[in-house]
């Protein structure tokens, strides 16, 4: 009997698809949500709910479960420790935790990635188990990226390379070589909704569109657990910021729902691209 997937799930489209493709495959999954970030779609999956402090709690039922392989996915917004309710493992941990947490997210991710392996789980990435999600190389959907698109490209990928480096996001937008936003604690969605704020004169509208947001992960960064992910509220934003598109790094991205991306792409006459590093 194939041990089922173990997937520790926030909110959002990617914990969903991961636990679909799951069943799909016949692996099946095994759902612990995290308390306070439960995503109502997976309740119709096996599983449980467990307090981001209760580690011993989490490390039992995945054990009970059977899951060998361990998947990280979903929205999940960095907690206040002090009000953090802790089992004995979470206390134990907890000091650990906190030294890493003033270090960068990545730092936090890699200390629970280590935790997991030394309690005899493997952690594997969504695009491990399903890699169809990865987005590909080259034009994507929409019309062809002009050269000052393709310049604002290099430089964005160039600009969020440099706040990887500082462990500060994965994404920015490019006009016309101005950089117009970076991403930090408030996503991608939020610092689109800025950029739409901005004076017309030194970004696009959906009239006559300019520069692109361009995401990619960062330097270094643990790849199993927290690759850039896009799906179509990704693609409607864009638009609505009035950008000619979206580029993300090519292996080094997740689409959620890429038909329905591609769609909306067209409909709305943004592109999706594809670049290599």
């Amino acid at each position: 009997m194939t041990a089922p997937l173990g997937l520790i799930a926030g909110l959002g489209d990617l914990p969903v698809s991961i636990a679909e493709n799951a069943v799909e495959t016949g692996q099946g999954v095994y759902v612990l949500r995290l308390k306070g970030f439960e995503e109502p779609r997976l309740a119709a999956y096996p599983g449980d709910v467990v307090g981001l402090g209760e580690i011993g709690k989490l490390f039992t039922l995945l054990k009970a479960a059977g899951c060998k392989d361990v998947l990280f996915a979903g929205i999940v917004k960095r907690p206040n420790f002090k009000d953090l309710k802790l089992d004995l493992r979470g206390a134990a941990l907890l000091p650990k935790v906190i030294a890493e947490a003033g270090k960068g997210d990545d730092a936090l991710l890699r200390l629970m990635v280590k935790e997991m392996e030394k309690n005899g789980f493997n952690v594997v990435g969504s695009d491990t188990v399903n890699a169809g999600l990865l987005a590909p190389s080259g034009l994507i959907a929409g019309p062809q990226p002009t050269e000052t698109a393709l310049a604002d490209i290099s430089r964005g990928a160039h600009v969020v390379a440099a706040l990887g480096d500082l462990d500060i996001g994965q994404g920015c937008v490019v006009c016309e070589g101005l950089v117009l936003a970076v991403e930090a604690q408030e996503g991608t969605d939020a610092m689109l909704a800025r950029c739409a704020g901005l004076p017309e004169a030194i970004r696009g509208t959906p009239d006559a569109r300019r520069g692109v947001l361009v995401k990619r992960p960062k330097p270094g960064q643990e790849r199993r657990i927290d690759l850039p992910t896009v799906g179509v509220s990704t693609v409607e934003h864009v638009a609505a910021a009035g950008l000619a598109g979206l580029a993300v790094e090519a292996d080094g991205a997740l689409m959620l729902g890429r038909d329905k991306m591609q769609a909306a792409a067209e409909r709305l006459g943004v592109f999706i691209y594809g670049f290599d590093t």
